[in-house]
């Protein structure tokens, strides 16, 4: 792991989750904690991350909001990554494209379902589905910049 990722973020077993692992932003007040800690677990191809919406990232209808909802897509991306071992570090987001199918339910664990597309030597292509339980709620494709190597 790299001096920066030990310095913002935490990556270890997951105590509520036997064989998952969490991945912690561990400065509060970043935009990272508003969503929470995520938890993480490597199923061949495919990486589970993990988390459970509450109030405070629901909309006027009692759904997950859209911009929580984008923002864990989007946190989902560098967990996998950190997941598959392809990614640590300060990474960006080039794009990300979400089509939203379903309301999400708060107080539900919400997974994203995270498949390595491929990797080069700078980029990162995922694509992905939210659900919770048998309800597709998002599908999602995304590009990661990895760090430079210095």
């Amino acid at each position: 792991m790299s001096a920066f990722a030990d310095a913002h973020f935490r990556y270890d077993d997951d105590p509520d989750l036997p064989g998952w692992k969490r991945w912690e932003m561990l400065e509060e007040g970043r935009f990272n904690a508003f969503i929470g800690a995520l938890s993480v677990r490597q199923e061949g191809k495919v990486a589970r991350v993990r988390t459970t919406f509450g109030r405070q990232h629901s909309n006027l209808r009692d759904h997950i909001h859209g911009g929580a909802l984008t923002g864990f897509i989007d946190m989902a991306l560098f967990a996998a990554g950190r997941g598959f071992g392809v990614l640590s570090g300060p990474a960006s987001t080039l794009d990300l494209s979400v089509q939203f199918i379903s309301g999400g339910a708060i107080d539900v664990p919400t997974e994203a379902h995270v498949e390595l597309l491929r990797e080069t030597g700078r980029l990162l292509f995922l694509r992905g589905t939210v659900v919770q339980e048998d309800v597709m709620v998002a599908s999602f494709l995304g590009t990661v910049r990895k760090p430079s190597i210095k």
